[in-house]
């Protein structure tokens, strides 16, 4: 059975930097954990951060490709490079991908980690930006379909459920 990796923060976990949840609601969330196929996952969790934890961004101008490349850091906004992490926690959610069977993702837009088309700006000034995190980055590296939740209809058409 496929299944999907989705952002824990979008299934109400609290492990956003702030301790909050980003609960995402839709009846196809709904019937998917009803049916087994939901593995909720938070990379920056996995990667060793803390909640609650500064909030952070990837360096202007860059995205998650860039930061598995070596080109680019994830600073905090008292300036902490907290890249490993990120970057840790990425590779761990393309572990857990390939254990659980997860061909599809459900990522929280933004973030440095689970953004899929926005970032923050890397000026921590709550500006948004084209761009993509470093867990996006590592799983479509690794062949899964990542969605942000505005393309919740596009997933559920493409995975055909």
């Amino acid at each position: 059975m496929s299944r999907l990796l989705v952002s824990a923060c979008l299934m109400g976990q609290k492990v956003r930097y702030d301790g909050q949840s980003k609960t995402f609601l839709h009846a196809c969330l709904s019937r998917w954990k009803a049916e087994g196929r939901l593995v909720p996952f938070c990379p920056e969790l996995a990667g060793g951060l803390a909640v609650p934890r500064l909030p952070a961004e990837i360096e202007p101008d860059y995205g998650g490709d860039d930061v598995l490349a070596g080109r680019a850091r994830v600073l905090d906004n008292a300036g902490t490079n907290v890249t490993a992490a990120f970057v840790t926690g990425a590779k761990r959610a393309v572990e857990m991908a390939r254990s659980q069977g997860c061909t599809y993702a459900l990522l929280t837009e933004a973030s440095p980690s689970c953004g899929s088309t926005l970032l923050y700006s890397g000026h921590h000034d709550g500006a948004q930006r084209i761009g993509f995190g470093v867990t996006t980055a590592a799983l479509r590296a690794a062949g899964v379909a990542v969605y942000a939740p505005n393309q919740i209809d596009a997933l559920t058409r493409d995975c055909a459920w």
